[in-house]
C-alpha cells in the first residue's frame, strides 16, 4: 500500500500537470494546489520541498510565485517518486534493489521460499509501475474508472 503522504505527492503533481498542460500554465500556491487537489495544505510544503529537491518541480518567489512542474510529465516515474516519498517499495528487504537487508531470519537466501515466490511477485509489479509515468496517470482516467468499476465488483 503508498502512504498518504504518497497519495497527497500525486495529487500534487496531478494538479500540476494539468496545470502545466492548461494554455497559459502559471505557478500554482499551495494554498491553490491544496484546494484543486483536496490534500490538506500542512502536508503540501514538506511533500513539495522533497519533490523539489528532486528536481521534478520548481518554487519560484514573489508575489505571482507558487509551483510549477518543470519536468515532463512523461519524464516523472511514479516508481522514483514511490521510493522518494515512501522509501524502499520491495515487499522484503532482501528484495530491494536501493535498500537492500538480509533478512534477519534467514539461513539461505538461495532456498528461501518466502523470498522466491515473493520475487515473482514483486518483479511482475515492478515492471508494471517502472513503466508507469505521471503522463500515464494524467491521461487515462477511462483505465482508472475501469480498475476501480472492476475492484468494487470483485
Amino acid at each position: 500500500m503508498i502512504t498518504q503522504k504518497m497519495k497527497y505527492a500525486l495529487k500534487a503533481l496531478l494538479v500540476l500537470g494539468d496545470e502545466a498542460r492548461s494554455p497559459r500554465p502559471e505557478p500554482l500556491t499551495i494554498e491553490v494546489i491544496a484546494r484543486r487537489s483536496g490534500t490538506p495544505k500542512r502536508f503540501l510544503e514538506q511533500i513539495l520541498l522533497e519533490v523539489r529537491n528532486a528536481g521534478v518541480v520548481a518554487s519560484i518567489r514573489g508575489r505571482s510565485g507558487g509551483y510549477t512542474l518543470i519536468k515532463r510529465p512523461e519524464d516523472v516515474s511514479i516508481s522514483e517518486l514511490l521510493r522518494l516519498i515512501d522509501g524502499p517499495i520491495a515487499p522484503l528487504p532482501c528484495l530491494s534493489r536501493r535498500a537492500y537487508q538480509r533478512c534477519e531470519d534467514c539461513t539461505d537466501e538461495a532456498r528461501c521460499r518466502l523470498r522466491r515466490v515473493f520475487s515473482e511477485v514483486f518483479w511482475s509489479y515492478l515492471i508494471l509501475i517502472e513503466s508507469l509515468s505521471l503522463a500515464d496517470m494524467l491521461g487515462t482516467p477511462d483505465v482508472a474508472q475501469a480498475v476501480l468499476q472492476d475492484s468494487a465488483t470483485a
